[in-house]
């Protein structure tokens, strides 16, 4: 009977990963677009141009709500005695952090655009998600990984892609690929209730992450009339037209009321 157990148990296992890690991977590296026109092209970089800017915020944004890890020591000792806060507002020299910024509107299907095969990588931290809030290409494989020392549950409730909800335990690495663009797309986790993260997948590469200051940049843009979206988990979304011409550079700034925070 001991010998049986030590033959079924690895296998029971490594079914136990490939259930949690099983998804498909796209592993195209060929030029590919879900809707684009049959006479449609790559983007000529020699008359592209780019799209750059700052997301700003105005007023005093509200405190981050505190995180009480004590229901997990692993969590607890990863924080290193330090006050744990939710990640919701983030700002720095007057610019909002953690905001996705894309072309929402404008491409059409007249262009072709290579999916990239290298995964973007989410990973699980301290008990938080890292990075909070990050963009992917639709087929670009997303690979969400367990660097804690406990158990977590990595649950996506996707509107137009298919939900998903599975468990890691330590260490484990899976991956999630998306089949239609959306944005965007919660993820938390069922052990612990205060992880969050978003993510924007899309069927183009013209998105970005405000970072310090709030500052973003979209470059090798083809010309073109363009919406462009500004997106915060509870500050909501911003819309700016913006045309752009042969090797053209154009900035823009989009301004968020700290004020709003108070509705949500």
């Amino acid at each position: 009977m001991a010998r049986l157990h030590r033959l079924i148990l690895p296998a029971v296992a490594a079914l136990a990963i490939a259930a949690c890690g099983g998804s498909d991977q796209s592993k195209s590296s060929n030029a590919i677009s879900p809707a684009a026109a049959p006479d449609a092209k790559k983007v000529d970089e020699a008359t592209a141009g780019s799209i750059s800017g700052k997301v700003a915020v105005e007023g005093t944004l509200p405190q981050n709500a505190p995180i009480q890890m004590s229901s997990d020591p692993a969590c607890e000792a990863a924080s290193k005695g330090t006050p744990a806060a939710q990640e919701t507002y983030v700002a720095s020299d007057g610019g909002l952090q953690n905001v996705f910024v894309y072309i929402k509107d404008g491409l059409g299907n007249k262009h072709l655009f290579d999916t990239p095969t290298e995964p973007v990588k989410l990973e699980q931290k301290g008990c938080h998600y890292v990075p909070h809030v990050l963009g992917v290409r639709v087929g670009q494989p997303l690979q969400v990984v367990n660097d804690d020392k406990t158990m977590h549950n990595v649950h996506g409730s996707p509107s137009s892609n298919r939900d998903f909800n599975f468990s890691q335990p330590v260490p484990m690495a899976s991956t999630v690929t998306f089949t239609t663009k959306e944005v965007m797309i919660p993820f938390k986790c069922n052990v612990h209730s205060w992880m969050h993260a978003y993510v924007g997948a899309l069927d183009h590469p013209y998105f970005a992450v405000t970072g310090s200051g709030g500052k973003f940049d979209l470059r090798t843009v083809p010309p073109g009339t363009y919406t462009v979206e500004a997106w915060h988990e509870k500050l909501g979304t911003q819309t700016q037209t913006v045309t752009l011409g042969e090797k053209d550079t154009k900035e823009i700034t989009f301004t968020f009321k700290a004020a709003a925070a108070a509705t949500q």
